[in-house]
This record gives structure tokens, C-alpha cells and sequence, in this order.
């Protein structure tokens, strides 16, 4: 979902408010649509990082690696496939990779190890040159009596783990959450449903940039361009913000004749007006505190204060327009960086310059809400424009309420280590 995939605001991912609108044409509607699957994932980001106003555009160079640090030890000279050498430390662009023994994993021996097969054999779907043989391997090895102890001796067997640090040796650094929304709505307005989630104006290419979030509430020129352009209609404004700022999200849609339908609506484009981070402009009103602007927080300051609920959308004139896609497999999730399906509890976004795409990554990190270790082993599947750095994730909680509750607080410490396979 990178994220405006990566989706969100967070500590979650926020991923529209940050989609570059320039692109090169595509002959055909097909490749358009890809083009902007791939800007989405460049953008997405962790939600409180969004929702705090911290996102750089996606035109914004990347900062200049830093040299390693005088005196670091020896590593193994950098080749354009990244296959490093065991006992030895690798560098890439923005981390170090320092090889160790499986007993420095904190819990390796307690994780569920079997739950990751899925993720993993979605990677291989788009496998990193390293993995084209083992990924067959890893296909044969997921049979029915695969269990977890079985799963950490293949993995032992065949990859190295290595303890990844920034350039300069430092192994701490910072997890958050996103999450795909899920949310109630309708065909057409009817009762609470009042709030149209829009599909691509027809006018977009002719007005740039585009009618603003309060022009497009509020001004009956921008509504009548926008008039038969709604996709479907949801109860709570906050809901239209959220899948917005995530990109993506799921709808739960009550149909005219009565049936429900599970949908998903993806990142179609955006009105070309700068993103606005309610979660700051909150801040800098001071009715909440840095610690307090979470998307729960600012969820009860709407509660209690309706009256102030448009100035607080209108600060942020940005709003997002989306396309309607079919959701064959309820089970997974939308597609991250990688181009593979998120698994919850399974996927996470990251610094694809310090770990590639399709990596198992060990995680030593805490829940949100419980302060619990959270100890497992994830794929390495998607991106964002906040998740920058060697030690730095997002991790894909899923879709509905816990999910949503976890992401929006999520901001832990955070150690890592990347599986890779050995030559």
C-alpha cells in the first residue's frame, strides 16, 4: 500500500497526501492505472507521521547516505545484486547488515515461524534475484504437515542472519502502524450515509489545481462539476478523511436492492492542493498535544467538538479521489511496494535502500497498547515516504477496528534483523 498505498496517517501510513501528480502519458488506460499503483506505493507512509504533518513530497531527492563511521570494521565490497557474504558486514545505501548467530534473536525459537509461509510465498511471486531457487524450495516445503519447528530449520538452513544498524553502528530505531481501513457505506445518500466518496472528475485535466476540500463541501460550482462522480457515500466524514489519508481502504456496501458487497477502493488521483495535516493544525490551534494527536485523538476532539468538525477538515485542502476494484480474497490485504498482496500481522514497509523487497525481517519491538514484545518474523513487502533509515518499519496490522486501534498508537522502539541467503 506504500503507501498512498504503503495507505495512511499514523504512527500510521498516510500515503495520498504526499502522491506526485506529474507523470509521463500512457498509451493506454492500463498503464496509466499502473503507473499510479507504483507513484502510490513511492508514497505511502506511517500514519502518525501523516498525521502529524512529517511526510516529504515524493519528488523530494533522498538525503545523501552518510559515510560509515571511522574505525568501522571491514566490510564486503557492494555488488548490484546485494548478495552478501557470510562473516562478513555488508553495507548498502543506508544500513549495515552485521552477520550473527541465530541466538541473538530475542524469542526466535517462540514465533509461530509456519504463519510467515504465506507471506513469504507471496514474495516469491516477485522474487528478488537471490531467492529464485530457494523460493521453489520454500513452495515444495509448505505441506500440510509443515510445522513451526520445521519452518526456523529451513530457515537456519539456509540463510544467514544479520543484525541491521545504521551507517554509523547505532541498532535501535522506531516502528509504527498502518492499517486498511474498513468502513460502512451505500450506493446513494440516504440517512446518516451523506459523505460521497468521489471517482476521477471528468473536468480534473482542465481546472489545476483543482476545487478545494471546502470549495468541494460547500461550493455548488465544484458540486455540480463533481455531480455523478460518487462512488458511494459513507456516515462519518472522518471515515471519507481516513481513507483518504490511507489511499486505500475497504467499503462495506449496502446495495439498492438490499445485498451487501465487500469492495475496495484504491488511489485514483487527487484535487493538486497541498496536504494539510489536521493532526498539526490541531496542534498549533493547541487543542492537542503531540502526544495527544494520534488518529484516535483526533477522533474524540471531533466527538466533542462538532461544531469545529469543518474547520478542522477544511484546514487540509486536499481531498483524494479514488476507483472502485473488485475484492476476490477478503483474506489479504492490498498490494504493497513489493506488488504482492500485505499480509496482516505478517508485511511490513520498509526502507527498501537499506532492506530489499522480499526479506524476511526479524522484529524485537513491543505492541501498542499492551507493551508486550512483539517478536516475530515479517516479510519485507512494501514502502512509504516516512519509512526512511536502516532500522525503520511499518507494520501492516490488517483491516477493522483492532487494527485500526493498534496502528493509530503504534510508535515503538525497535530492533531488526534481516534473513538473506547464503552463496
Amino acid at each position: 500500500m506504500s503507501r498512498s498505498r504503503s495507505p495512511l496517517l499514523r504512527p500510521w501510513n498516510i500515503v495520498h497526501h504526499t502522491i506526485s501528480t506529474s507523470s509521463a502519458t500512457a498509451p493506454n488506460a492500463s498503464r496509466k492505472s499502473t503507473h499510479m499503483s507504483n507513484v502510490l506505493r513511492r508514497c505511502r507512509a506511517g500514519l502518525s507521521a501523516a498525521i502529524l504533518g512529517l511526510l516529504a513530497a515524493c519528488t523530494s531527492p533522498p538525503p545523501s547516505a552518510p559515510a560509515p563511521a571511522a574505525g568501522a570494521p571491514p566490510v564486503a565490497a557492494t555488488n548490484p545484486l546485494n548478495v552478501p557474504m557470510v562473516n562478513a558486514t555488508i553495507v548498502r545505501a543506508r544500513a549495515r547488515w552485521v552477520p550473527v548467530d541465530w541466538a541473538e534473536l530475542p524469542g526466535w525459537g517462540a514465533d509461530r515461524t509456519s504463519e510467515l509461509w504465506p507471506a513469504l510465498l507471496r514474495g516469491c511471486d516477485k522474487p528478488a534475484f537471490d531467492w529464485l531457487a530457494l523460493c521453489a524450495q520454500a513452495r515444495a516445503a509448505a505441506t500440510p504437515a509443515f510445522s513451526d519447528d520445521a519452518a526456523r530449520a529451513w530457515l537456519q538452513q539456509r540463510l544467514q542472519a544479520y543484525r541491521v544498524e545504521s551507517l554509523d553502528g547505532a541498532p535501535d530505531g522506531l516502528i509504527t502502524g498502518y492499517f486498511e481501513p474498513l468502513v460502512e457505506a451505500t450506493r446513494t445518500p440516504r440517512g446518516a450515509f451523506r459523505v460521497p466518496l468521489y471517482g476521477l472528475p471528468a473536468d480534473l485535466a482542465t481546472r489545476k489545481p483543482y476545487w478545494t476540500r471546502q470549495q468541494i463541501d460547500s461550493s455548488p460550482a465544484a458540486q455540480a462539476s463533481l455531480r455523478g462522480r460518487a462512488l458511494a457515500y459513507v456516515a462519518d466524514p472522518l471515515d471519507a478523511l481516513i481513507l483518504q489519508i490511507q489511499g486505500s481502504g475497504r467499503l462495506d456496501i449496502a446495495e439498492p436492492n438490499g445485498s451487501k458487497k465487500l469492495v475496495r477502493v484504491a488511489f485514483a488521483g487527487h484535487n493538486d492542493q497541498p496536504y494539510k495535516s489536521v493532526g498539526r493544525w490541531l496542534i498549533d490551534q493547541g487543542e492537542l498535544t503531540s502526544a495527544e494527536a494520534s488518529w484516535p485523538g483526533i477522533k474524540d476532539w471531533a466527538r466533542r467538538n462538532p461544531k469545529r468538525l469543518n474547520e478542522m477538515l477544511w484546514a487540509n485542502p486536499r481531498t483524494v479521489f479514488f476507483r472502485e476494484e473488485a475484492l476476490p480474497d477478503p483474506q489479504l490485504g492490498p498490494k504493497g511496494g513489493q506488488a504482492v498482496a500485505l499480509t496482516p500481522g505478517r508485511s511490513i514497509a520498509v526502507d527498501t535502500l537499506a532492506i530489499p523487497y522480499g526479506a524476511p525481517v526479524w522484529l524485537d519491538t513491543t505492541e501498542p497498547l499492551s507493551n508486550t514484545p512483539l517478536r516475530r518474523l515479517v516479510m519485507a513487502q512494501d514502502t512509504g515516504t516516512a519509512i526512511t533509515g536502516a532500522v525503520r518499519a511499518d507494520y501492516f496490522w490488517g483491516w477493522g477496528e483492532t487494527a485500526e486501534n493498534q496502528a493509530g498508537r503504534m510508535k515503538q522502539p525497535l530492533r531488526l534483523w534481516v534473513l538473506w541467503p547464503k552463496p
